[in-house]
């Protein structure tokens, strides 16, 4: 009897050390590691959002919202990759869902869709289609990429300067302020963050309320 009450009582000790140990080690040490982890970039941690002069949220560098301006009116903002098909080529990616068109490159569908969107792109900054980017017409993989290519950018800064009131040196100035270069410095290429240069350009909502 007294040889199984001490087993027992071993066995219960072990099991009680071992909940306090992995208590320990899953409950808090391997949650403050990986909180500490996320620190090192703590910007993207919190979801990467811009804020304006009074600290309020009025977006986010990681997700490519499109913004467009109401019918009739001229259009300032610097617009993201499109996301529409032959129908509706200029439409954005919807920031609720991600997902890419599954096309490949010998898919009829993907040619027209390309050509579509080539076509409204040029007729929207009064330009040639054969000067339009190539990042310009084919979606990204999530639909909800936030950053374009400079040639992109730079394409669009006539019709923003136009519709802003800046000069087109100024709208420039503001994309080029705005370029990251080369991951590691040669992964990659240079991007521009739609969201960063809209906020610059002073086109997206400021205020908490």
């Amino acid at each position: 009897m007294k040889s199984i009450v001490v087993g027992f009582l071993r066995q219960f000790i072990v099991g009680v050390a071992a909940l306090v140990a992995l208590t320990a080690v899953v409950g808090g040490a391997y949650p403050a590691a990986v909180w500490a982890f996320s620190r090192i970039d703590s910007n993207s941690a919190e979801g990467a959002q811009i804020t304006d002069r009074a600290g309020c949220s009025i977006g986010s560098r990681l997700l490519g919202v499109d913004q467009k301006a109401p019918a009739g009116t001229p259009d300032p903002y610097l617009h993201t990759r499109v996301d529409g098909g032959v129908d509706e080529p200029m439409a954005p990616g919807d920031p609720n869902a991600s997902g890419p068109s599954n096309l490949g490159p010998n898919s009829e569908t993907l040619v027209a869709i390309v050509d579509a969107r080539r076509a409204a792109i040029a007729a929207r900054e009064h330009v040639d289609p054969a000067q339009v980017p190539a990042d310009a017409v084919t979606g990204s993989g999530s639909g909800l990429d936030p950053d374009i290519s400079p040639a992109y950018a730079e394409l669009q800064a006539p019709r923003i300067a136009h519709a802003t009131g800046l000069p087109v040196a100024r709208v420039r100035a503001i994309i080029a302020d705005d370029v990251t270069g080369r991951q590691l410095g040669f992964l990659g290429e240079p991007t521009v963050n739609v969201a960063d240069v809209n906020s610059a350009l002073g086109l997206v909502a400021h205020g908490c309320g």
